[in-house]
């Protein structure tokens, strides 16, 4: 689809050397999730989350997450009006379609979890009352390596919250000395020209669930599944609630190349994003690279 196209080629002006990474981003999105973005600083999570707010025309908000943060600063208050003689609620940052939670894991785990009902029941309940957010309404969040001062480690829950996780990592040589002569990113990121309105976005994330899974691609999905929880390496498997995801995941990766049908070559695209941060390895393992070693041994039945 030519807007769709046009999405991925306005984020790449901004985030330059990444197109797998920012395809990932645009798939997750397309698939109604939320989107981890775990790197050093400085690698342009934050350029990301922003540029796939212009390019969608979604309204956007920034929230530092910090160690003395509250849930009331991310959900917001109740107020009492001394001339009505009630409490009236002022609405947190959370209102909104797209937000950026930066740096989460820097807060603590009570300040993180304020987040777990807006992401899955896409509503707040504050003082008894329940409100809907805004839809669409996605969460990208940022977090740095845990190896980093200052940082709290994601609970299971939360992280299970997330469709995916992407790391940019740095840029090519090439890459890096185009960045270096490019000015302010800053710049260039309110410069970008809006590709998809918030309702063609909303439509397109309607569409992913109607594209064609054929039962062989289900069972495929299910197989990757119970690989998961058969294998000692691992922890625990990975929930139906992340297979779900997973063919949420690759139906959009296939919108995304222009098909209304999805390819076990779509799910393998989007499974290292899908599963890698759901799955602990026993004995300090390397997690990626022991999923990676189930698409060798799961079978491809078409």
């Amino acid at each position: 689809m030519q807007a769709l196209e046009k999405a991925l080629a306005q984020v790449g002006r901004v985030v330059l050397g990444k197109p797998e990474q920012i395809k990932l981003a645009l798939a997750c999105m397309l698939a109604g999730g939320h989107l981890l973005i775990e790197d050093l600083p400085g690698m342009g999570k934050t350029t990301l989350a922003q540029a796939l707010a212009r390019v969608f025309r979604l309204d956007y908000r920034r929230v530092q997450f910090t160690s003395d943060m509250l849930p009331a600063d991310i959900l917001g208050v109740s107020v009492f009006d001394p001339d009505s003689r009630e409490f009236t609620l002022r609405e947190g940052p959370v209102f909104t379609q797209l937000l950026l939670a930066d740096e989460i894991n820097r807060a603590t785990p009570k300040t993180q979890g304020a987040l777990l009902e807006a992401m899955e029941e896409q509503q707040v309940s504050l003082d008894g009352l329940t409100r809907p957010l805004p839809e669409p309404f996605f969460v990208v969040a940022t977090q740095n390596p845990v190896t980093q001062a200052g940082t709290f480690v994601l609970p299971e829950s939360q992280l299970d919250r997330f469709l995916m996780r992407i790391s940019l990592g740095y840029p090519s040589p090439e890459v890096e000395r185009d960045l270096l002569a490019g000015g302010d990113q800053r710049d260039r990121v309110r410069q970008l020209e809006a590709a998809i309105e918030p309702s063609g976005l909303r439509k397109l994330c309607r569409f992913v669930d109607q594209l064609r899974a054929t039962r062989e691609l289900i069972d495929y999905v299910q197989r990757l599944l119970d690989a998961t929880r058969a294998d000692s390496r691992f922890v625990a498997g990975l929930s139906p609630r992340a297979g779900l995801g997973l063919l949420r995941a690759a139906r959009a990766w296939a919108l995304l190349h222009g098909r209304d049908y999805v390819l076990p070559e779509d799910v393998q695209s989007v499974w290292a994003a899908v599963a890698e941060h759901r799955l602990q390895p026993r004995e300090g393992g390397n997690v990626a690279a022991m999923t990676q070693s189930l698409l060798q041994t799961v079978p491809v039945v078409r």
